[in-house]
């Protein structure tokens, strides 16, 4: 048990800094954007009383609206179950698409212990579903059942 720990916990570690460094690349994108256009608009002149936070902030604004364009859709695998979520955690605000949970254990892990098995198989529809957004609001884990816990419960029968 602690041996897995020990070969999970750093694997889980860096997963987390991974997704956490995402919305930073992000900002830090959006910043050299907005700089840009700030020392063109000095330049020009028509910045004209507009100082920096003004607009940082209408130029942040801009960038936003401009990435909440609809992502395009993913071709889910026949092998795979749509099914809804039993219910979105509060919070997560309107869900477009419903969560997708594979139908079966994946036969690739058939050599593994069953929990692992559902946890890869699992975790496999989850990856696949974030770029599509087909995780209904879901995260990986949360309180009160998140993703993995509804997905091991329906392969669980």
């Amino acid at each position: 048990m602690t041996v897995r720990f020990f070969i999970l916990a750093p694997a889980l570690v860096l997963s987390l800094v991974s997704l956490a460094a995402s919305p930073a690349r992000a900002q830090d994108a959006t910043m050299k954007i907005c700089s840009e256009k700030w020392q063109a608009a000095k330049a020009s002149g028509s910045a004209g009383d507009t100082n920096w936070p003004k607009f940082l902030a209408a130029c942040r604004a801009g960038q936003a609206s401009r990435s909440e364009a609809p992502a395009k859709a993913v071709p889910v695998p026949a092998a795979v179950a749509q099914a809804p979520a039993d219910s979105p955690p509060a919070g997560a605000g309107s869900v477009s698409r419903p969560a997708v949970f594979p139908a079966a254990v994946a036969a690739k892990y058939a050599d593994l212990s069953p929990t692992q098995a559902r946890r890869k198989t699992c975790s496999d529809q989850y990856q696949s579903n974030k770029a599509g957004d087909s995780n209904g609001g879901l995260r990986w884990m949360e309180k009160g059942g998140g993703y993995w816990s509804q997905c091991n419960s329906r392969l669980k029968g």
